[in-house]
């Protein structure tokens, strides 16, 4: 099963995450829909990270440890640790 999420490309948004230009923003898209298909659930903070990364705001070394602390938070959540 595919979840949709909420895209506007006359106002370049994604799930209410504002792009500056239409580049990053359709790369973004596509970077998000490869991942969905791979049972990524994206968030609006997930997508400002792509986000940010795409855009040369982080390094591919920040982006890891943003996705790490993520990954980490969840799991304390659903262990309820």
């Amino acid at each position: 099963m595919f979840n949709t999420i909420e895209i506007d490309r006359n106002n370049l948004t994604v799930m209410g995450v504002k792009f500056s230009d239409l580049k990053t923003f359709e790369s973004t898209a596509n970077a998000l829909g490869s991942n969905m298909f791979e049972g990524y659930k994206p968030t609006s903070k997930g997508i400002e990270i792509i986000r940010n990364y795409i855009m040369g705001k982080i390094s591919l070394s920040e982006l890891v440890i943003l996705a790490r602390n993520s990954l980490l938070h969840i799991a304390s959540t659903v262990k309820g640790v």
